[in-house]
């Protein structure tokens, strides 16, 4: 939730809201939720305090408090900025979402983009661009290039620098415009645009203007999945992208034993092998190389991924 968002517009609620922020960086959760409770008798239709209410109750162990709120954000948040659909599934008292809203997505990133490669990489050891581009390596063009690479979910372009050399013509997509601005600085894509991979080939922008279906032999998406849940309007795009022959290479978190998808406490979804498996063969792709491996932390603990490497079949 950006910072932008926090302010209720009235002067005394929001000076409780800080108090209540200050208690709940202290640990104090029970406090800061009856502080928050305060500013929300004097703004009763602010959907970011309903939003912190609902956290601060979540951590002071009363789930009943916190469905509540976060039952009031959904419907004050049309938009779906908040995502507290995501909330209320994990705290049982909805279904999973089978996507989470795109303006969710988007603000996520767009407030993250300037710390994401200090946090993810220097303190959380992310390490899939490495090693999907060493997955990729061993598929590459006889002549060592692709023609034209589609990195779908780009985010700041770790993965566009490790594989831009090979790469005649590289493509970025992001729903972030501040994750596309980060990319630009590096100065590897060749094309840097928004896309929204939850919608169809149409509304989508990886094809706006003069940009072909077919025209790539890679299509890339370095932990891209777990925004999105459900893979069912993902494959679609992929397939329209993809030239007969192509490759598509992307990496997912690893939902183990369990099947489909699954939203998890961190509000990301982990996919099972089985379920990648089976909407690769149903869009015509055969499997070529799978490798499971820790991909970055979570909470200090090693996190699980998978990263999948699949042709599409011409």
């Amino acid at each position: 939730m950006a910072s932008n968002q926090f302010s209720s517009g009235d002067v005394i609620a929001d000076r409780r809201a800080d108090y209540a922020r200050m208690l709940a960086e202290s640990g104090d959760h029970a406090a800061a939720a009856e502080l928050i409770e305060q500013a929300l008798e004097l703004t009763p239709s602010w959907a970011a305090g309903w939003f912190r209410l609902g956290e601060y109750a979540e951590k002071a162990g009363d789930e009943e408090k916190a469905v509540a709120a976060f039952e009031k954000v959904a419907g004050l948040d049309s938009e779906g900025i908040f995502a507290a659909e995501l909330k209320l599934a994990i705290l049982g008292a909805a279904e999973t979402p089978e996507q989470p809203p795109s303006r969710y997505v988007e603000g996520l990133f767009d407030d993250y983009a300037e710390r994401f490669e200090t946090s993810l990489v220097k303190k959380l050891g992310y390490s899939v661009p490495q090693k999907l581009a060493a997955l990729i390596e061993k598929a590459r063009p006889a002549n060592g290039k692709f023609c034209c690479v589609v990195d779908i979910g780009c985010g700041t372009g770790l993965l566009g620098a490790e594989i831009s050399d090979w790469s005649e013509r590289l493509e970025g997509f992001d729903i972030s415009t501040n994750m596309l601005a980060k990319a630009e600085e590096k100065g590897v894509y060749h094309h840097l645009a928004q896309a929204d991979l939850s919608l169809d080939v149409a509304a989508s922008g990886l094809f706006d203007g003069r940009l072909a279906q077919g025209r790539a032999d890679l299509v890339a998406a370095a932990d891209v999945m777990m925004y999105l849940g459900s893979l069912e309007t993902v494959m679609p795009l992929v397939d329209a992208l993809l030239a007969p022959g192509g490759l598509f290479a992307f990496s997912v978190e690893d939902a183990g034993e369990e099947d489909g998808f699954v939203l998890q406490p961190s509000l990301r979804y982990a996919h099972s092998e089985r379920y990648i498996r089976g909407l690769l063969a149903a869009h015509g792709m055969d499997v070529l190389d799978i490798v499971k491996t820790t991909i970055r932390k979570d909470a200090g603990k090693p996190l699980s991924g998978i990263l999948f490497l699949s042709r599409k079949e011409g």
